[in-house]
């Protein structure tokens, strides 16, 4: 296993404090929580517990900091540079982040660097060019007959409240704060209890590139206490949550005190679609790829596995060897291929619902069960002989758990059972016949439909839900909507 190196370790051990106002403050209750390994169970860290109390503090540094010319009065430019040196930055510090989110979060340590780390900066990256392009239009009004001048102002939807979750602790901090910084918003970011190292790292990198004071706010604590008095705060002009859709309906409730504007990323229950005449060669290991990367604590995971009749056994067979070969472990050893849950709350959850799907009937080939010993380890599970009334099938799992059904033909039933779900937040499709790709990809209900491929992230891409999968965009122009106000002005002439 690798040993930490000398920076992680330094920086775990220190007392770890909020980001308020550009100093680091303890809760001011004082109270603080542990933060586990979900490798081992074992204590790491300590981080404050913030709650209202703290929100407060943060929201009053980030109003204060939105009418302060030091941000404000900062030209599109400069903001551009700033946001480009986060990335920047981001990348000097890719090794100790990414031994961060292996230890806090349990994924694997090359995982870390390559997908979490790379995106993060990327993300930055991308968003510095936005700051330069945010253009209001001249609008000719019909009304006028030349007495008018009319245009548009494109202006920072003001405080904003983002709250993110566990799974991609580094990178879903970066998707919410890259895009609010462009626009020239100001923030209180709360993070996920179970993973917030990689995030007040992050706070360390923001001041060292001269974000100014008080412009990002960093609480940590729980989401019943800090989360909710966020997404409750009158001062807060909007919210940005990515998590599950139950907490979604709590967040929009929370918000309605004065209308505060709202985005939601939630959860999926994602088909993926397997046609016979698909290069298995490609579609088996896709297919694995698709549910098992990051253990399946993926909303967008490929969770249902629809596959053709004639090649259902050799498929579900081959992504079933696939999960029998990878190797479970700790995150900081170099040979792990796929890590613990992050919590015990979520092994629970996950074992509670493969017995679910045992007891309305499912099968599994491989896996089935979590694993014995230290750590929230569950095995990389196929089930088969389900139908679309289970639980399993119906309800995000959340972890490293597919359910694999055939069908006969591509026909209406088949998409009629895709799109039977709540959700619409991903697909894929596997087949070498481009016609019916496209056809099939216009009739599903999802935000993102892949084709002979799954999991291709980019930060020009959006990414958001159909149905209950969510309210908005992420990442590409799409996301500039969240955080910004269309102010029209009219002038006469005299």
């Amino acid at each position: 296993m690798n040993a930490l190196s000398h920076k992680t370790v330094e920086f775990i051990v220190q007392p770890k404090q909020m980001l308020i106002d550009g100093r680091w403050e303890h809760a001011v209750s004082g109270k603080t929580f542990p933060v586990l390994n979900p490798a081992t169970g074992e204590v790491i860290a300590h981080a404050a517990e913030g709650d209202k109390a703290d929100i407060d503090k943060a929201v009053k540094a980030a109003r204060r900091a939105l009418e302060n010319k030091a941000w404000t009065g900062m030209t599109p430019s400069d903001r551009g540079k700033l946001v480009w040196r986060i990335g920047n930055l981001i990348l000097k510090y890719a090794d100790e982040l990414a031994e961060l989110e292996a230890l806090d979060n349990g994924k694997p340590l090359t995982v870390a660097k390559a997908a979490d780390v790379a995106l993060s900066a990327d993300m930055f990256h991308y968003m510095a060019g936005w700051a330069t392009k945010l253009e209001g239009r001249t609008i000719p009004i019909s009304s006028s007959k030349g007495q008018f001048h009319s245009y548009t102002r494109l202006e920072p939807v003001g405080v904003v409240g983002q709250i993110i979750p566990w799974n991609f602790p580094l990178l879903m901090a970066a998707w919410k704060l890259a895009p609010a910084l462009t626009t020239g918003c100001t923030i209180v970011l709360k993070v996920a209890e179970e993973t917030p190292l990689s995030a007040l790292r992050l706070g360390e990198i923001l001041l060292e590139a001269g974000v100014p004071d008080g412009v990002v706010n960093i609480v940590t604590g729980f989401g019943e206490t800090a989360g909710a008095a966020l997404a409750a705060h009158p001062d807060v002009d909007k919210v940005a949550f990515t998590g599950s859709t139950d907490v979604g309906r709590l967040i929009v409730q929370a918000s309605a005190g004065n209308l505060k504007k709202v985005s939601l990323e939630l959860g999926g229950k994602s088909p993926n679609i397997i046609l016979k005449d698909a290069d298995l060669d490609i579609a088996i290991p896709g297919a694995a790829n698709a549910i098992f990367f990051n253990h399946g604590q993926c909303c967008n995971a490929g969770s249902r596995l629809y596959v053709e009749q004639a090649i259902f056994d050799e498929v579900a067979e081959g992504v079933a060897g696939i999960a029998n070969k990878i190797k479970l472990g700790n995150g900081l050893d170099p040979q792990t291929e796929m890590g613990p849950l992050v919590s015990n709350i979520q092994l629970d959850r996950v074992s509670g619902y493969l017995e679910s799907g045992y007891s309305q009937g499912a099968k599994a080939i491989c896996g089935g069960k979590k694993r014995d010993g230290a750590g929230y380890f569950v095995e990389p599970t196929v089930l088969i002989n389900a139908n679309q009334q289970m639980k399993v099938v119906q309800e995000e799992i959340f972890g490293p758990v597919v359910v694999a059904m055939p069908f006969k033909t591509v026909n209406e039933n088949l998409i009629q059972q895709a799109n039977d779900t709540i959700y619409g937040l991903a697909a894929g499709v596997w087949t070498q016949d481009i016609s019916k790709a496209h056809q099939i990809a216009n009739q599903l209900k999802a935000g993102t439909v892949w084709i002979n491929c799954y999991n291709i992230f980019d930060a020009a891409l959006p990414f958001g839900g159909y149905k209950q999968s969510g309210w908005g965009r992420e990442m590409g122009e799409a996301v500039l909507k969240n955080y910004i106000e269309t102010k029209a002005v009219t002038i006469k002439y005299s």
